[in-house]
């Protein structure tokens, strides 16, 4: 499965799998591939909710999932997809062929993802596999319980977590897998991804995606 997960740039996804095509914050998309069986948001930046390179991956069968909280913006892609679905933070439900649970992502310090703007991070069950897509979030209490197998965490710092603090939380939930996100571009550096590796205890295996 993690061979099917790529990070196109920051902390824009997109996995292949058998439930179909699924992006995840698309950013800075190089072309128009309208390919898109799910697109899920995590909350309303820029860098995370940018309706030019939604257009590039959506089809009229696109059902994008994003936080009931920001769902007013969501809705301007009402009549260009087949579905458009709000969620709240700690909810666990049924999206097409798959499971979904949402993870509160929030900042325990810094000011920019407060919790109650109840912005969400996702775990994703498809193939087997507990996906879990963090978000820009810190090391909060919530993130700390999550179960998964591939986990996919920003560390550039800034606005989220460095490169320390994920590991931390790496090597408390330990997944099997650890993809870094959210660095080397808008913030953090491309080094980043090495300091978080080396901060990552074994057998956890940190798998960098990222081209620079």
């Amino acid at each position: 499965m993690v061979d099917n997960i790529e990070v196109l740039i920051h902390s824009s996804l997109r996995i292949k799998s058998s439930v179909g095509m699924i992006y995840v914050d698309p950013f800075q998309i190089a072309d128009n591939y309208n390919d898109a069986d799910y697109i899920f948001i995590t909350h309303p930046h820029y860098d995370h909710f940018s309706i030019d390179d939604i257009r590039k991956v959506i089809g009229d069968s696109t059902v994008i999932v994003a936080p009931e909280s920001m769902i007013d913006d969501a809705m301007e892609f009402e009549r260009e997809t087949s579905e458009i679905i709000g969620v709240e933070p700690g909810v666990t439900r049924e999206i097409g062929a798959m499971t979904i649970e949402t993870i509160p992502a929030y900042n325990n310090i810094k000011p920019f993802h407060p919790r109650r703007a109840e912005w969400v991070g996702y775990i994703l069950s498809i193939d087997g596999k507990r996906i879990y897509i963090a978000g820009d979030t810190g090391v909060t209490k919530e993130a700390k319980q999550v179960k998964c197998d591939i986990a996919l965490v920003p560390i550039g710092g800034t606005y989220t977590m460095d490169s320390r603090k994920a590991a931390e939380l790496i090597n408390i939930i330990a997944p099997e897998y650890a993809i870094p996100t959210h660095y080397g571009s808008t913030v953090g550096r491309p080094s980043d991804a090495k300091d978080f590796a080396a901060l990552v205890k074994a057998p956890i295996k940190v798998v960098e995606k990222i081209k620079f």
